[in-house]
């Protein structure tokens, strides 16, 4: 497939060190601050949950592996879209562009800003949905703009973000536990917690928790050095991450009444409470709320590119490419923050996690089979990197998710046949682009 280039080409300002960063922040998000209540619900074991985060990060880091050599190998902008039209057909990478711009990024941004607004309005008398639209229009406008502007803003929140969160866990894990809080130790229940349903469920909201570990695949392009730069961002910021979500949700665990996180969306509000008093709670809420803010940013970096190569592509899409004369892919960006705009607007938190979580655990488990695909059929092709101890990491990866997948659709066929019904849909729209 051969890629038009329009005539504003994208300039490599991304180093090792922002690279990094934007799969952080893409990473660190809603999910880690919201999902633990709801898994909470239906495994009341703090000894099994931190197993769940703990296979989650593995099952990331494996699937970071292989996208780090797939990015090595066929470096381009556009993560899944590009990935799966080069391992398996160009149709298929179109659906996936499709699910990328809509659910893979406007659905997480949407979530965020949500959040975002749940948690400010804890502190403050504002309406949540005004929070959440107001907090995207920023973004836009920040992004929108000049790329030069965006990713220093990214920068700098993101390590204010992970600033904030180190405070937060030290404070957590200096302090007693809540007399309430979830048995930290296995007991009888953990095993047969772990090998149940809910906990497949679960499983789910931790993989969207932690998406976002392919988020340099989305920005090869503008990334220096990318063969080099971009596997060592993705495998690198997939562990930090991995390593602060273990002790973020030991902080977490420790800090809550099981009876208030059971069923919660904000987690850290209420651990938050508990550490600092009712007003330094307050504070926290509020810094943990506008830290959300780089998540976003994040999402807002990465995802456009996506709807920019498509356009390169697709001739009826190319006005998509077009760039502004600072480099920023202003109609790409609006386009997905008007998609954000409509799922805040109209979409439940819960439905829109679930289904999020769902679709993008699919495409990334076809990207990850796409890895081995090309490795049989071009055993030739240049590798600057390599998946270790292969294969057992595409292994891990497309067991454990296809296991979750199998659960979630039969324990919510409802949820799941509408998301087939509109990727076929999708696809159907599809059908007669033609990559130039």
């Amino acid at each position: 497939m051969s890629a038009h280039r329009p005539e504003s080409a994208p300039r490599r300002f991304i180093g090792y060190r922002t690279a990094v960063l934007i799969v952080i922040a893409n990473m660190v998000g809603t999910g880690v601050f919201t999902t633990l209540g709801l898994q909470a619900k239906t495994i009341p074991d703090g000894a099994a949950l931190l197993v769940l985060w703990g296979l989650g990060g593995l099952v990331a880091l494996c699937g970071a592996l292989c996208y780090a050599e797939l990015a090595a190998a066929v470096p381009r902008s556009g993560g899944e879209y590009h990935l799966l039209s080069r391992t398996w057909h160009p149709a298929l990478g179109r659906l996936a562009g499709l699910v990328s711009v809509t659910v893979g990024f406007a659905a997480p941004v949407a979530l965020t800003a949500m959040a975002l607004g749940q948690y400010t309005a804890t502190v403050v008398p504002w309406d949540p949905t005004l929070i959440a639209v107001a907090s995207l229009l920023l973004v836009t406008a920040l992004h929108a703009v000049d790329v030069g502007l965006g990713g220093a803003f990214q920068v700098a929140a993101t390590l204010v973000k992970i600033a904030v969160i180190a405070i937060f866990c030290v404070a957590g894990l200096a302090a007693a536990a809540h007399p309430g809080s979830a048995p930290l130790a296995p007991g009888p229940e953990t095993l047969e917690l772990m090998v149940s349903a809910p906990f497949g469920l679960a499983l789910i909201f931790v993989a969207y928790a932690y998406s976002g570990w392919n988020a340099a695949a989305y920005v090869v392009d503008e990334v220096r050095d990318p063969q080099r730069t971009v596997p060592r961002a993705l495998v690198h910021g997939t562990l930090a991450v991995t390593a602060l979500y273990l002790v973020l949700n030991l902080t977490f665990l420790r800090t809550t009444d099981l009876r208030e996180l059971s069923g919660t969306v904000e987690v850290g509000a209420l651990s938050a409470r508990y550490l600092f008093g009712e007003g330094g709670g307050m504070l926290m809420s509020l810094a943990l709320s506008l830290l959300l803010v780089s998540s976003i940013s994040a999402m807002v970096l990465a995802g456009p590119r996506v709807i920019d190569v498509i356009g390169q592509d697709v001739p009826a899409l190319r006005f998509l490419a077009a760039r502004n004369r600072r480099g920023a892919p202003t109609r790409a960006v609006l386009l997905q923050q008007g998609l954000a705009l409509g799922f805040i607007l109209t979409g439940s938190f819960e439905q829109v996690l679930t289904f999020a979580g769902f679709t993008l655990t699919l495409f990334a488990l076809l990207t990850v089979a796409g890895q081995v695909r090309l490795r049989r059929r071009e055993p030739d092709l240049p590798r600057p990197f390599r998946v270790p101890l292969y294969p057992l990491p595409p292994a891990i990866f497309i067991l454990v998710s296809g296991a979750a997948l199998f659960l979630v659709a039969r324990e919510q066929r409802t949820a799941v046949l509408i998301g087939v019904a509109l990727l076929l849909a999708g696809g159907w729209l599809m059908r007669g682009d033609r990559a130039s």
